[in-house]
């Protein structure tokens, strides 16, 4: 006879064996329904320490959510910076504009070419006269020494070996001069956005482990305190991960809270930069635009802390709990 079987009575088999399946399975969710508000109340019974791991953790995981958020906008500074600006091309002087229009023709040809403005001598010359200490240089000249200039605006989303590949190409075209281009300057910039997130995955992936330790080090204190209780527990026939599961839960707790916290922290400094950033822009005519952090990330940031506080929890409790068998 079942043991929750009332006395003198005998369910159904169907009945019995749907009853003896669902009662593990109701214990099991009531227990981790039970583990999840007792450590809770066990993390608030203790408020100091509690806030303090959390604190600790959430300025570890808002460094490399910082990080990311300036680097992502220092490459919207170099985008409106001009990472791929166009390209002067200087005929050689003499050069007749029929000359300047047939590289048009060429260079609009070309699938890594946007477009291709012309500048005229007198357009150089009109530019040159209206700048401070020009002017009265230029009345002395018989003719213009200008040579055509073409602006080659290359096609937007080229890295940097194509554009120099482009003004390699624009040097060995007929009747070009001399090909202006700052190509080292975007190599520069696109190895250092490279370096940078590298940093940004050592220094999150080095700041996750330090969060994993300090939930580890948490739990493990807890763990150490209760040893006796441990023990009686573990006496009466309670398994590994019956004992196991409140800290479980309160490694889930400490991760889920400081991932809370990196998140507000990295708000806190995208309002605090919001100022100059405007600032910046305005002074560039508005077409600095500076990016936030994803809402995507935002939302994934505490999530993965939870599972860092569990992974923590998780390696230290069963270590210690096979010491204490």
């Amino acid at each position: 006879m079942p043991i929750d079987a009332p006395s003198g009575s005998r369910p159904e088999g169907g009945e019995s064996s749907r009853h003896t399946r669902s009662r593990p399975l109701a214990s099991w969710r009531e227990h981790h329904g039970w583990s999840a508000a007792a450590s809770l109340r066990r993390l608030a019974g203790r408020p100091f320490g509690t806030l303090l791991t959390i604190a600790v953790m959430g300025l570890a995981l808002a460094l490399p959510l910082t990080f990311y958020l300036l680097l992502g906008n220092v490459q919207h500074l170099g985008d409106a910076l001009g990472r791929n600006p166009a390209i002067s091309v200087f005929l050689q002087p003499g050069q007749p504009g029929s000359v300047a229009q047939l590289l048009v023709k060429q260079l609009d040809a070309r699938d890594d070419v946007a477009g291709v403005t012309v500048k005229s001598p007198q357009q150089g010359l009109d530019e040159l006269s209206k700048m401070q200490g020009f002017s009265d240089a230029l009345k002395s000249l018989d003719d213009n020494p200008l040579p055509y200039v073409l602006q080659v605006q290359p096609k937007d989303g080229l890295d940097a070996g194509a554009v120099s590949r482009l003004a390699t190409d624009l040097r060995a075209m007929h009747g070009v001069d001399m090909v202006q281009d700052s190509g080292t300057w975007r190599q520069r910039l696109d190895a250092l956005l490279h370096v940078g997130n590298r940093i940004v995955l050592i220094l999150a992936g080095l700041l996750a482990l330090a969060a994993l330790l300090v939930v580890g080090n948490t739990v493990r204190v807890d763990i150490a305190s209760r040893a006796d209780e441990i023990g009686v527990l573990m006496l009466i026939g309670a398994s590994r991960a019956f004992v196991r599961r409140p800290y479980l839960y309160a490694g889930i707790w400490y991760g889920l809270f400081s991932g809370v916290l990196a998140v507000l922290l990295a708000l806190l400094v995208e309002a605090v930069l919001a100022g100059p950033v405007a600032a910046l822009s305005q002074a560039y005519g508005g077409s600095l635009h500076i990016g936030g952090l994803p809402a995507g990330l935002l939302l994934a940031a505490p999530l993965a802390a939870a599972a860092l506080g569990w992974l923590g929890a998780r390696l230290v409790s069963a270590w210690q709990l096979r010491r204490a068998a």
